[in-house]
């Protein structure tokens, strides 16, 4: 993966594959190793495989490598198959929902199934989806044979970036980041009340920058978090659901976010820079509001913060925060323009200079680093009593910024793509995983240095199992998840799927998006998000663009994929399948769907953010008209989303009755569309005709205006 993604097959001309051929290995290794880490039963011997296994392993990834070895002969014979190309189809769609089923479970293989049953039958279908049905012979042309089906867009985005983002997080976790990123959330939140349950939010929210999947961020800061949430006082099952609420809004996060935010790039067919540009305002709202229900929680329980230990004044917190602030605008700036302008100075030696400079500042900041102790890995080394310091805290890890800065560089300012941004911060990464801790114990004058190398290479090693295992689940969804886009595009369910919509809806946006969002709860039961992003996107984006612009309002693409893609998050808290509500209730010991339930509820407030972008989209920074209507989008919508959090959570100020929680509801809901207030001080705008246009500039006198 690395190799294929790097500029190297190129340069060296050797062992170079196309987007088709990088796909057909991307599957047959992740479709060989499922059957070897997931066991066909619960029964079954976690730590040996058997013959049926290997078997199974052998076939399905040979069906794969089928397609690689004769992929001219498939060209030549594009839609029509042999015996044995059909053969090797059926072989292929059979082992690969096998091993979707050993993976994931069984709700996405029933639904594959029942797709294609849709394919087979569609003579034998009510006459509003109904079709004339396809052959055996032409099903498994079109979803194994193809780029229509299994190897279309999903797996295409998989192979290409999803690996390299998630072996980002991965090293970075094995490294100490996520270590890192938690005890900064201490240090500096763990004063406030509620402190503890505040610094996982922001923790998980800091771990989702490195980590696009909420199980891993679960189970990476809630072995943390959670016990700690529960020594201050949150009961166990609502201490998980910080945590699950938490983790899951970690897919929002950009950088990296969830595998679903990778798939946007190729079906709106923008850069993953604008992906990340559009969904930085509503990430920050959803952390904001979840903070803030913290906080509420905190005040039902009473609870105080913890002592710091050298307690600041106000002037010298907010000096700290003003000078922290003006730090990192400095060095955006000096990343931005700086980068500029070496490259105008020196040419294509600016790469090498850029490379001393990044390199001189990893060991200035090694060398920071190691003017202090290393952080401890463990909950109980936290004293409930006093805060550690947060300045010693910060600078014990700050190197492991370093790479996040490069990937950000390659993304924003030279605009590469997502593929090679990530070849480029994993590059780095890797050096820094392999040297951080000798380099350190140098700078300390530690007399093992030497020995550390030892412990980073295992850490090396053990971030690519990780990500290996990560990924099995990743390229096993989307290739799955691809049979569901190949029945569409063969079956023209899509053009069914609007008719039939757009009927039941009456044509109404507001329903229409309702429904949206219950089929992606529903299909979320049993689905992984990147597979309900897919099938929901496929059918409901089309839909909704088309109403939209029939009600005389303007859908961004990308602003609809956004919604499948925040309510498909959902998928990992809700119950009764909600993976993340298992993996944090497996660490507070209480029960898994009271918290996938208590979760769902603190998540809640995600759920009408994307309502809210759909009708505001300067939420998501298109269409601004002006600094200042921006400011008042964005704090009409914090605003509403407080008050809304404040009404389902039943508590303001003190507890509400229920008519108070109802009107602060009401009150929210007025606020979703800032026009709703505005439009009574500000004049409106309207949609008018062309010709009605033309009037209206004819009309005008000199030095009038007119705002499109």
């Amino acid at each position: 993966q690395i190799w294929y993604a790097s500029p190297l097959p190129f340069i060296f001309n050797f062992a170079t594959f196309n987007e088709d051929q990088a796909k057909y290995i991307h599957l047959a290794f992740a479709i060989f190793l499922a059957f070897f880490l997931f066991p066909a039963t619960k029964k079954s011997s976690k730590t040996s495989a058997s013959l049926l296994d290997i078997v199974l392993a052998v076939s399905a990834s040979s069906t794969c490598l089928y397609l690689l070895i004769f992929h001219d002969d498939l060209a030549s014979r594009m839609g029509a198959p042999t015996v044995i190309d059909v053969c090797v189809a059926v072989v292929g769609m059979v082992t690969l929902l096998e091993a979707t089923r050993r993976t994931l479970g069984p709700p996405l293989v029933i639904v594959a199934v029942v797709f294609l049953t849709f394919t087979f039958a569609g003579q034998y279908m009510p006459e509003v989806i109904a079709h004339k049905g396809s052959s055996l012979r032409k099903v498994a042309s079109h979803q194994w044979l193809t780029t229509e089906g299994v190897f279309g867009v999903a797996i295409g985005v998989s192979t290409a970036f999803v690996f390299l983002f998630v072996l980002l997080g991965s090293l970075l976790d094995k490294a100490g980041a996520g270590n890192y990123l938690i005890k900064v959330s201490f240090s500096l939140l763990g004063h406030m009340r509620g402190g503890p349950a505040k610094a996982a939010v922001v923790a998980s929210g800091l771990s989702g920058i490195i980590s696009g999947s909420s199980i891993a961020n679960v189970v990476t800061t809630g072995t943390f978090t959670i016990p700690l949430m529960k020594r201050v006082g949150f009961p166990g099952t609502k201490a998980g659901a910080i945590e699950v609420a938490a983790s899951t809004n970690g897919q929002l996060t950009p950088p990296i976010m969830g595998a679903a935010a990778f798939l946007m790039v190729e079906y709106v067919g923008i850069p993953y820079i604008e992906v990340i540009k559009h969904a930085i305002l509503p990430s920050i709202i959803s952390y904001i509001a979840l903070v803030y229900i913290v906080h509420l929680e905190a005040l039902k329980l009473n609870m105080k913060g913890i002592e710091i230990i050298n307690k600041p004044t106000l002037s010298m917190r907010m000096l700290s925060w003003l000078s922290t602030s003006v730090i990192l605008l400095v060095l955006g700036f000096l990343v931005y323009y700086g980068a500029n302008f070496l490259e105008l100075v020196l040419g294509g030696a600016a790469y090498f200079a850029l490379l001393l400079i990044i390199v001189a500042a990893y060991f200035a900041l090694i060398k920071l680093s190691a003017a202090y102790p290393d952080l401890e890995d463990d909950e109980d080394s936290i004293a409930l009593d006093k805060l550690p310091e947060t300045k010693p805290t910060v600078y014990s890890g700050l190197y492991f910024s370093l790479p996040i800065v490069v990937l950000m560089w390659a993304l924003a300012v030279k605009q590469y793509s997502p593929q090679q941004s990530a070849f480029y911060a994993v590059v780095f990464l890797i050096a820094v995983v392999l040297t951080h801790r000798p380099i350190k114990a140098w700078f300390r004058n530690e007399a093992n240095w030497a020995s550390q190398f030892k412990v980073c290479w295992h850490e090396f090693i053990d971030g690519m199992v990780t990500s290996a295992r990560n990924m099995v689940g990743i390229g096993i969804a989307t290739a799955a998840a691809g049979i569901i886009v190949g029945t569409v595009t063969l079956t023209g369910l899509g053009q069914m799927m609007t008719e039939f919509v757009e009927f039941i809806s009456g044509g109404n946006l507001v329903l229409i998006l309702i429904f949206t969002a219950i089929i992606c709860i529903v299909l979320g039961m049993g689905l992984p998000t990147t597979a309900n992003y897919i099938v929901v996107s496929t059918l409901m984006a089309p839909v909704i663009v088309s109403l939209g612009a029939e009600n005389g309002l303007v859908v961004p693409l990308i602003a609809v994929h956004l919604f499948v893609f925040y309510f498909g998050i959902l998928a990992d808290d809700t119950p009764p399948v909600g993976l993340a509500a298992f993996a944090a209730a497996a660490i507070s010991g209480d029960d898994p769907i009271k918290t996938g339930i208590q979760g769902f509820i603190y998540d809640i407030r995600t759920a009408i953010l994307p309502f809210m972008f759909i009708y505001n989209t300067q939420l998501l920074l298109i269409g601004v008209d002006s600094v200042f209507d921006l400011f008042l989008t964005v704090v009409s919508a914090i605003v509403a989303i407080l008050v809304f959090s404040a009404g389902t959570q039943g508590y303001w100020l003190v507890k509400s009755r229920l008519w108070e929680s109802l009107i602060l509801i009401l009150i929210a809901f007025s606020l979703f569309r800032p026009g709703f207030w505005w439009d009574k001080v500000y004049e409106p705008k309207m949609q008018v005709s062309a010709s009605a246009l033309i009037e209206q500039v004819e009309s005008l006198n000199q030095g009038d205006f007119i705002q499109l």
